[in-house]
């Protein structure tokens, strides 16, 4: 297995190809600024991305939250990631919270966000930067940074259009509501709601049904999925007959068909 990485303010586990990143500041609600989890995060997808033996990365919150987003303290005392000037603070935030979207956009797994609690402002756009996300009972949901008197500054007026369209986005943003995990089902922000203690067992049984699949395969199907969203078709469907030419020619493909064979074999 390829060495875990040193975290501080989460914990990183693997088990059967699959990755489990827990968000672990609970004195903090899982802030994600006043915190190691910046730099924790980014370097889960760095390695993640360099783990042949690691097909999916879970993402979730330690205690009653998934992630508070910034920390409302420091903005009060102007200190930390938001003191300084202009210059400074937009410095602070590129070099900071803004490397997360970066970082996860680059992830060649699939990603599920297992959200337990809480998912606020930044936290609530680091959910959408999962390819799939669960919530619990428990889970709240909001874009509530004009509450704040200021803008998404992580991404998120990016992320959640592409998400739920720009209407719904628009005014989830504009009003810096808070739903609930229901709601946030109905919009099509996350993929299913459990009870709390069923939660990380719902996203792991999805991670495990992902986890089997072939790896190379997996993972240059999430580029073209990725990569589909911002191409033409006609320069989409030579990318995947290169990519397809890739995978013909991996054993995995061979060792797939010849177990395929074999259970219609069975029948």
């Amino acid at each position: 297995m390829t060495t875990l990485p040193q975290l501080e303010d989460a914990t990183l586990l693997v088990e059967d190809r699959i990755a489990l990143l827990t968000l672990n500041r609970h004195d903090l609600r899982n802030a994600l600024t006043g915190s190691n989890l910046i730099d924790d995060i980014v370097t889960t997808t760095e390695w993640v991305n360099r783990a042949a033996d690691v097909s999916v990365l879970v993402i979730t919150g330690a205690g009653s939250a998934f992630s508070a987003g910034g920390n409302i303290r420091d903005m009060a005392e102007r200190g930390g990631d938001f003191a300084g000037d202009v210059a400074e603070c937009e410095e602070r935030y590129r070099r900071g919270i803004q490397r997360i979207p970066l970082a996860l956009e680059q992830v060649e797994v699939p990603i599920i966000a297992a959200v337990n609690g809480p998912a606020i402002g930044a936290g609530f756009d680091l959910a959408n930067m999962a390819d799939i996300r669960i919530a619990s009972e428990k889970a709240r949901f909001g874009e509530t940074f004009l509450n704040l008197g200021i803008i998404p500054g992580d991404g998120g007026a990016w992320l959640m259009q592409r998400l739920i369209g720009y209407q719904r986005a628009f005014e989830l943003t504009l009003t810096g509501r808070i739903i609930d995990a229901n709601e946030a089902k109905e919009l099509g922000i996350v993929l299913d709601v459990t009870p709390p203690d069923k939660l990380l067992p719902a996203a792991m049984k999805l991670a495990k049904r992902v986890a089997i699949q072939p790896p190379k395969a997996t993972r240059l199907t999430k580029r073209l999925m990725k990569m589909a969203q911002r191409m033409e078709l006609k320069d989409f469907l030579d990318l995947c007959a290169c990519f397809q030419g890739m995978c013909h020619n991996e054993p995995e493909h061979l060792d797939a068909v010849n177990r395929m064979l074999e259970t219609m074999s069975k029948r």
